[in-house]
This record gives structure tokens, C-alpha cells and sequence, in this order.
């Protein structure tokens, strides 16, 4: 007879480990809240909501249904993009007094493309402690699914809402070769699509991630040439939060080799190949020996 070797979930020893890390006083937690399912959520975030004196939030109003799923009660304090420099003031306060203060924004990390980079600057700034507790970012989670094979990513966020604006800051991004991440609202993601494959161009890759974590959640990658098509088939698909990944731009190898051959065809008119193919390597950082076979490859169809 098989038996079941595994151990058995265990939720009061994952709260034991949770209780071995220090939480001191006077101290601005920044508290990742869910991007989609209220599951989401870790215990050391659970376990710190029932420790802080109050909670500084992007709208008290999600966030108290939020504390309330959880079972969990506290003082709210309303920290959104039009007065983090008064509540900024308000927290240093409390936290010189001694108090533990969470900071909370409606969905996922807080300060990354939502309010709290001010407040934690003027917390810092103060001398006092500011410390993180890991936990959902919708553009992590998206970039973690996509299946773009690059080491490097530029977080961008939302763009400017103007066209003008938009697209220079686009262009600004053009030949940047890490992957680029946009947050986009539905009721702009077609137009955003089709200033992201005008300034991209056809080929890039595209990653739409829509509904995170939530009941319709979909992820699809496409050329940005196929994108206005794959949102048009379906009136859903301009609905729900997006997290917009875009291909990085081509390390321009091709573009290299092309220069580098120009500079040789250059120096080949004086030189022999041995010195044009040294010379060239100090102009274009190529390495020597490549551009000896290129250069007699040139002499040969010269020839």
C-alpha cells in the first residue's frame, strides 16, 4: 500500500515563523496589498496589519473592505496623490512618537506607479525606519509569464495621457533593449497599442496581460502588428487592467556588422588585410580576428 509521505499543512507554525523577525516601533511598513484575488496576500502582511497603530491608504473606502475580508480593524489614514505632503508630515509625527504605521495602496506595492514614493522619501529623510514586506506587483507577475528571453527590464508605467507626450516618450524608449513594461487603462489600450507599434515598429513582440490573478484573467503575446487585431476580437478585451510588455530593442547586431564592414571596405582600399582588420578593431571594438575572416571574405569577392 502507497503511503502519503508529505507533511501536512501547517498554518501555526508558518504564523511561528512569521513572529521570529523583528517589527519594531517607530517604523513605516510598506504593506503589498493583493492586484486581484484577496489570496494573495502573505502572512508577515497579515501578521504586521494587526500590529500597526494605523494605516495610511491610497482610498479608505477599498481598503476598509480589504481589512474587513481579513478580519482585521484599524485606524485609516487617507494618503492619495493630492496630499502625501501634508499626511507625509502627519506620519513622521506618529512614528517619532513610538507608533508602527502601515502603508497600503489599493493594489499591489505601494510607491511603484501609486501614491507612497513621497511619503516613504520624507519618512527616510526624517532619519526614521521605513521597511518592506514582499508581495503582488502586477508588472513582476506579468513579466514572470511572458516568456521574453531578457535578463533586463524598464519598468515605465503609465504613459502621458496626451498624444504629443506620449509619443516622445516613446521614441525616447525606442532602442532601449530591455524589455518594456507599461501599466495602461482599458478605455486607452487600443490607442496606446497603436502608438506603441508606431513607434516600435511591426516585429516586436507584445505581451497583453489582463485581469491578473482575477476571475477573466488572460495573457496573450503577439507582434505588435497582430495586436489591434487580437483586441478587436473580443469587446472584452477592452475591459480590466493591463500590464503591457514589449520586446526590447535588437542589440543591432546586424547593424554592427554592417558598420564594421564599412569601415573595412575603407581601410582595405590602403591597407592590407592584417593591418585594415586591426585598425578596424581599434575604431569598432570588434574583436581582431573576426574582422580578419570578414576582410578576407571581402578580398575574396573582390576577387
Amino acid at each position: 500500500m502507497n503511503q502519503d509521505h508529505h507533511t501536512a499543512f501547517n498554518p501555526a507554525a508558518l504564523f511561528e515563523a512569521v513572529k521570529q523577525q523583528s517589527y519594531p516601533n517607530a517604523t513605516l511598513y510598506i504593506v503589498a496589498t493583493p492586484i486581484g484575488n484577496s489570496a494573495d496576500i502573505s502572512l508577515r502582511a497579515l501578521h504586521v496589519l494587526t500590529l500597526v497603530d494605523a494605516v495610511a491608504c491610497e482610498d479608505t473606502r477599498n481598503t476598509a473592505q480589504l481589512m474587513t475580508r481579513y478580519g482585521l480593524h484599524k485606524p485609516l489614514i487617507a494618503a492619495h496623490q493630492h496630499n502625501e505632503h501634508e499626511v507625509a508630515a502627519k506620519i513622521i509625527t506618529r512614528l517619532q512618537a513610538g507608533e508602527r504605521i502601515a502603508l497600503v495602496s489599493d493594489a499591489g506595492t505601494p510607491a511603484v506607479s501609486d501614491p507612497g514614493a513621497i511619503i516613504v522619501d520624507a519618512v527616510r529623510a526624517a532619519g526614521l525606519r521605513v521597511s518592506p514586506l514582499p508581495g503582488a506587483s502586477a508588472a513582476i507577475s506579468a513579466l514572470s509569464a511572458s516568456g521574453l528571453l531578457n535578463d533586463q527590464f524598464y519598468f515605465v508605467g503609465f504613459l502621458p495621457s496626451k498624444a504629443g507626450q506620449r509619443d516622445s516618450v516613446l521614441q525616447g524608449l525606442a532602442q532601449i533593449p530591455a524589455s518594456l513594461i507599461f501599466y495602461e487603462a482599458p478605455h486607452r489600450i487600443v490607442e496606446s497599442t497603436q502608438a506603441l507599434r508606431q513607434a516600435f515598429g511591426d516585429t516586436r513582440q507584445v505581451v497583453f496581460a489582463r485581469e491578473l490573478s482575477k476571475l477573466f484573467e488572460e495573457i496573450h503575446r503577439c507582434s505588435l502588428a497582430e495586436a489591434a487585431a487580437w483586441l478587436q476580437q473580443d469587446s472584452y478585451r477592452e475591459k480590466g487592467e493591463y500590464v503591457m510588455i514589449v520586446e526590447g530593442a535588437s542589440t543591432d547586431s546586424d547593424q554592427d556588422d554592417l558598420e564594421a564592414r564599412r569601415v573595412l571596405s575603407i581601410l582595405l582600399s590602403e591597407l592590407s588585410v592584417k593591418q585594415a582588420a586591426a585598425l578596424a578593431a581599434q575604431i569598432t571594438g570588434h574583436k581582431k580576428n573576426a574582422l580578419y575572416q570578414i576582410a578576407l571574405d571581402m578580398k575574396g569577392q573582390e576577387g
